[in-house]
């Protein structure tokens, strides 16, 4: 059985194998999002998420804007289908010591929800982020799940999204120690806004 390689800017990750009572599902790589992957992230999440996932409070942080620089990823089957998504977005909000960046939606596609594809796409992200010099990471999710990679709710106490929300679900993860000290208030968006033609393609 083959192993789940995650290939990206020259590193590599490698996966325990899938569980053969699932098929034999082969190799998978991640890659940063192309222009030409929208339309099937976008039906990933319809999949996934439903499709109601344009409405919640996430989204108000990030209707209108673009990926942070170098920070959108997809995992991609044998056959160049998109099997996986994450992504991170610009944020700020008052008392913020560096950059912050909002993390979602993560995304797999149902069929392959224990292939550990959701956990690669998380590890990249972090470790990109971290690379590009990026102080904090914040997401609302679920805690159990997201406290593996680091995250905690021990520095959003002062923080709120801008929108309906379960404030046990948003977590924070420090990149730089001290970025979130003082931090407070609502999010806001801080990523650069799609151009004209980009927004009428996103309708």
């Amino acid at each position: 059985m083959e192993r789940i390689g995650i290939v990206n800017s020259g590193a590599a990750l490698t996966l325990p194998p899938i569980s053969p009572t699932r098929g034999e599902i082969g190799s998978f790589a991640v890659s940063v999002e192309m222009t030409s992957d929208i339309a099937a992230r976008d039906a990933l999440l319809d999949r996934t998420m439903g499709p109601n996932w344009r409405r919640k409070a996430s989204e108000k942080l990030r209707r209108g804007r673009v990926p942070a620089e170098g920070l959108a990823f997809v995992a991609r089957g044998l056959k160049g289908d998109i099997v996986g998504t994450v992504r991170l977005w610009g944020v700020t909000v008052e008392g913020l010591h560096g950059s912050a960046l909002l993390l979602g939606p993560l995304a797999v596609d149902p069929m392959l929800k224990n292939a550990g594809i959701g956990s690669a796409l998380m590890r990249h992200a972090i470790q990109e982020a971290e690379s590009r010099g990026h102080g904090a990471i914040l997401l609302v999710g679920d805690a159990p799940y997201y406290e593996r990679f680091g995250f905690s709710a021990e520095k959003t106490g002062d923080l709120a999204m801008p929108g309906p929300y379960e404030p046990r679900r948003f977590l924070a993860l420090e990149l730089l120690p001290g970025t979130l000290d003082g931090a407070h208030g609502v999010l806001r968006p801080a990523g650069r806004r799609m151009r004209r033609d980009m927004l009428v393609a996103a309708a």
